[in-house]
């Protein structure tokens, strides 16, 4: 049995970490976890990149366990835990309500930052988490398969444009990440939530992939599933920002 302390990810804004975070963690700015290049920004970095800053986090490996939280209700958090689960590594946890829970608890803090000895890192991407644009539109009439819009409702109907065209994914069904969390339980995830994705056909007998504009809103409904204990989770880091900048992928409105 593994012993050693956890690897604590912060993914809060980093002026709270300079003022408070959790004892031992390390501060992550998430845009680290972006290609950042234009237009689907959020689509997942080279390789090279993604070996450099799990270096500089101090991983060693598989056996490591990986606390990950933020300040907003899951959405970076989940981010990160779709990367662990794109470069292979299935021993993690995700603090429920992120730093708001442990605030209301009134848990102990430190305002010293955390930095790991940089360690060798080798990764190999596990491709069953990530859906491309080509993978969806092969799949786009398989039963087996439910995209799961994390976006506002705005953005589904096409009425909130952030790409060249608006719309959704057709056949997606929109459920935004914000409904699947509760501000009075000190935003941890909602207790209804299964029931009213099954209710929309979100269902554990098929296979999820969920989307939003870049994958950071959708990190969060990832995280969702993946706690809910749906098996086969994908998610899509083009997003609408790659979707609605192509012109050709089909869309409805």
């Amino acid at each position: 049995m593994n012993t050693a302390s956890p690897l604590i990810i912060d993914l809060c804004n980093p002026r709270l970490y300079a003022q408070m975070h959790i004892l031992g963690s390390i501060n992550l700015l998430p845009q680290q976890l972006l290609s950042g290049i234009s237009p689907a920004a959020g689509k997942l970095p080279t390789l090279g990149q993604l070996e450099s800053l799990f270096s500089h986090l101090g991983y060693t490996g598989n056996n490591q366990h990986i606390v990950v939280y933020d300040d907003e209700g899951g959405g970076w958090a989940g981010r990160f835990i779709w990367t662990l689960d794109v470069i292979g590594h299935t021993h993690y946890s995700y603090l429920n309500g992120g730093i708001h829970a442990w605030l209301k608890a009134g848990l102990p803090l430190e305002n010293t930052p955390n930095q790991p000895e940089p360690t060798e890192v080798k990764l190999t991407i596990n491709e069953d988490v990530i859906a491309s644009r080509e993978y969806i539109e092969a799949n786009l009439d398989n039963p087996d398969i439910v995209i799961w819009d994390a976006r506002s409702p705005e953005e589904y109907r096409g009425e909130k444009v952030f790409a060249q065209r608006g719309g959704h994914i057709p056949g997606a069904i929109n459920y935004e990440w914000t409904r699947a969390m509760d501000p009075a339980r000190d935003y941890r995830i909602r207790e209804a939530v299964q029931e009213e994705l099954e209710a929309l056909g979100i269902t554990k007998d098929k296979e999820i992939i969920t989307h939003c504009q870049s994958h950071h809103r959708s990190g969060f409904t990832y995280l969702v599933a993946k706690a809910l204990g749906y098996k086969k989770v994908r998610a899509y880091d083009g997003s609408w920002s790659e979707w609605g900048n192509l012109p050709d992928t089909p869309i409805e409105v």
